[in-house]
């Protein structure tokens, strides 16, 4: 066993190693904890008997602690910053390399727990019922039970799940098994694939499904479920059928998506079986719905081979951009499709460099991760950076050469965790075959320690325009003062070019005047958009006019939804125009928030950590 690699974790997981993690617990809404117990069976991973096995917890009530079926001794360490409170529990006896044995933990969560939010009904859309979901990644499975909380450690789970509302969760479903419990019921999933700990996921609630492909349903509120299903079914079944055809098939049995309520604080979340997804992408248009291409790409790149610590992320989400960008090039029949997610992309890019400054740690495609939160340097550098990588990697090799690579690097590290240079070792050993001798020069030609280390933006490729020609066409014309906009401008395109349009508009060195921005809002029928996407961009442009006018609407839109990628920025830019309005918004809206971004947008309005729950 190589040593501890990652340094977000305090297990002694070059020790132990977890094999198969059973989650039995009540989800208890008028407590707004879970309450039971977990089985965790480790597997001792060293010649010389192991007498203390370390787990990862942070603010979890555990009540006892056995071993083998035996009360243990166990005790609760102090807190040690973002990684929590380490849990040491004694292994008398030791245990030989490859000796497996049972920790049973019985524990609740609590009030202080990061991973779960809990709605009333009133939070929930037709107000009947509450509604708890978790959200683990980064580092928050500890705050549900003492874990190895590494992606570095993979296990099989079980869960058993009781509540008085429908359950889903991470694994397949075990037929008939949903048992009554009195007023609740029992819910058991499985989950064959082994799985790091942020991908344990749980969520229940007045939920209804449907169908919306041959291995794929949708499940959410009843209100939202026709509509939801409308988004997704007719192009379930292409992105799975796409990507199967560039990687290899899908291993995960069932491909199903929540559709959460909104303060879901991201676009999507790649849980296996159930990927939990925001509302936002619910807009009535299907232009939303490439989330769903990228939570569907992390079945292969993240879930079934990932990154082995937060600091080479990069490897997870570069590969899933880069994935579901080929996806869309394929069920469009058109590769200006890939450039053209690439280019929206690399705006989004250039905005996160630019607000951490250019030589900032976080612009880093590895981050040296020691001592800080990886949600503090949670940005969009990871996903476009890593994919500009992997791309530069596919132009340098051809596009032929490099297909022939992708599924050779999931099968050799599936169900398995790699850094940067274990990519970088895979790489350069499939292409060092005699076949491929031609690209010695090339190859050698590749700055490893560059594209890893270095700070600020990547080259920037040349991209292929075809598609966004016009929006920057359409831009130009905004330059002009007395330009008379009409709906046709823009009737026949696509969200996501009136998106690039909108971006270009938001660069402009001289911002557009009052006028122009109601006119923009109004005549184009941004301000009245059910797309969170398109407008959320204009009233960045909004705010960046001082258009007064539409401050009462930002301050609306951040609080009917909870996904980052919007509320940060949103609130930043609020913060800039009207601090009081700012701080108004968010105190009103604290308690909608997730505990993630609620604890995000107080530092970045400056606000401190006194009132963070």
């Amino acid at each position: 066993m190589a040593p501890v690699r990652d340094p977000n974790t305090l297990s002694n997981y070059d020790q132990w190693r977890t094999r198969h993690t059973t989650a039995n617990f009540k989800v208890d809404f008028a407590a707004k904890c879970l309450r039971g117990s977990v089985i965790l069976e480790l597997e001792s991973q060293t010649d010389k008997a192991s007498r203390e096995i370390i787990l990862d917890s942070s603010y979890v009530d555990v009540s006892a602690i056995k071993l083998n079926s035996t009360p243990s001794q166990w005790v609760i360490k102090d807190r040690t910053g973002p990684n929590g409170s380490p849990v040491h529990v004694a292994v008398p006896n030791g245990a030989a390399k490859g000796e497996v044995v049972k920790l049973e933990i019985e524990l609740a969560t609590t009030e202080k727990c990061t991973a779960l939010q809990w709605l009333t009904p009133a939070q929930t859309s037709n107000k009947k019922a509450p509604f708890m979901f978790s959200q683990c990644q980064a580092i928050h499975a500890r705050s549900i039970f003492p874990c190895q909380d590494t992606p570095d450690v993979k296990s099989t789970y079980e869960f058993n799940i009781r509540s008085p509302h429908v359950v889903v969760a991470s694994g397949v479903p075990v037929p008939g098994a949903t048992v009554d419990a009195g007023e609740d019921k029992i819910y058991k999933f499985e989950q064959k694939v082994p799985i790091p700990s942020y991908l344990f996921a749980v969520a229940s609630g007045d939920i209804a499904s449907a169908p919306i492909g041959r291995c794929s349903s949708v499940a959410t509120g009843p209100n939202e479920l026709k509509a939801s299903q409308w988004e997704l079914q007719d192009d379930m079944d292409k992105f799975l059928d796409a990507a199967e055809k560039i990687v290899f098939p899908y291993q995960w049995g069932e491909y199903n998506v929540l559709v959460l309520p909104p303060s879901f604080p991201y676009g999507g979340m790649e849980n296996p079986i159930f990927t939990f997804a925001t509302p936002t992408i619910i807009s009535g248009d299907r232009q939303n719905i490439d989330v769903i291409a990228h939570e569907l790409a992390h079945s292969w790149s993240g879930n079934l081979v990932t990154s082995c610590s937060w600091e080479h992320f990069w490897l997870n989400e570069g590969w899933t951009v880069y994935l579901e960008r080929r996806i869309l090039a394929a069920i469009h029949k058109n590769d200006a499709y890939f450039d053209f997610s690439a280019i929206i992309g690399w705006k989004h890019l250039e905005e996160a460099i630019e607000g951490f400054g250019k030589d900032h740690e976080y612009t880093k495609l590895s981050i040296k991760h020691d001592g800080i939160d990886p949600d503090d340097a949670f940005s969009t550098v990871p996903y476009e950076k890593g994919f500009h990588f992997i791309w530069s990697l596919d132009r340098l090799v051809g596009r032929e050469n490099f297909d022939k690579f992708i599924p050779y690097y999931f099968k050799k590290w599936q169900n398995k965790s790699l850094d940067s240079y274990e990519f970088k070792d895979t790489f350069l050993e499939f292409f060092g075959a005699p076949e491929y001798a031609g690209l010695k020069d090339k190859l050698a030609e590749i700055d490893w320690e560059g594209r890893f280390f270095n700070t600020g933006l990547p080259p920037k490729p040349e991209f292929n325009t075809s598609l966004v020609d016009v929006c920057f066409q359409l831009a130009e014309k905004w330059k002009q003062k007395d330009y008379t906009p009409s709906p046709s401008d823009i009737s026949s395109w696509t969200g996501n070019q009136v998106l690039v349009f909108l971006n270009a508009v938001q660069d402009f060195e001289e911002p557009l005047t009052v006028g122009q921005s109601q006119n923009l809002g109004k005549i184009y029928g941004l301000a009245d958009s059910k797309n969170a996407e398109l407008k959320s961009a204009y009233y960045q442009i909004a705010m960046k006019a001082k258009d007064t006018s539409s401050y009462p609407g930002v301050a609306e839109l951040l609080g009917n939804v909870g996904r980052m990628k919007f509320v940060r920025p949103l609130f930043r830019s609020l913060n800039k125009v009207d601090r009081d309005l700012a701080l108004g918004t968010f105190e009103k809206n604290r308690d909608f928030y997730h505990p993630i971004c609620r604890q995000l947008v107080e530092k970045d309005l400056g606000v401190g950590e006194a009132k963070s729950s």
